[in-house]
């Protein structure tokens, strides 16, 4: 004869469910823009879109990013060929789900050229990221259509 109380069962049952849970809320977000922080490498490459036709687009790079949602760098860039060093400024905020959007002003010789965001994804455990151009803006207001993805890397995969 089974003389278990359902009422204890029951008890018993949610309380090892409620323990299961508990890791899972106990356990901080691995991504977010703090643990973003680092120095990180990039490269993007894709097409301008004007109405005189395509024109290839390619950078390397490296930026620091900051806790604070904030990062600064340089990149050499072509456009259709033309090269230049510039220095990129901007914010960017990652989400728990390891999404981030980036906002870069892009500056040559000190005076601004355009705005670009961008949408990414963190990958390999806070390690690498890559991401496609949302909007290209010149200073001037002009809007760039674009095809331009990115690839990024921790200079220093330890850091975070």
């Amino acid at each position: 004869m089974n003389t278990r109380n359902p009422k204890s069962t029951l008890a018993a049952l949610a309380l090892l469910l409620f323990s299961l849970t508990l890791p899972a809320l106990a356990a901080p977000a691995r991504c977010s823009t703090a643990n973003a922080a680092g120095d990180w490498a990039y490269s993007y490459s894709g097409t301008i879109l004007l109405p005189t036709g395509p024109v290839p687009v390619a950078t390397v790079g490296r930026f620091t990013a900051s806790a604070n949602g904030t990062f600064s760098g340089t990149q050499t860039r072509s456009v259709g060929g033309d090269v230049g060093v510039e220095t990129v400024v901007g914010t960017f905020h990652e989400k728990a789900d390891c999404t981030v959007t980036y906002t870069a002003n892009v500056y040559q010789g000190g005076v601004l050229q355009r705005t670009a965001t961008l949408a990414s994804v963190t990958s390999n455990n806070g390690r690498s990221g890559r991401g496609i151009f949302t909007s290209l803006v010149l200073a001037d207001g002009t809007n760039l259509p674009n095809v331009i993805t990115i690839e990024s890397e921790r200079i220093f995969p330890d850091q975070n």
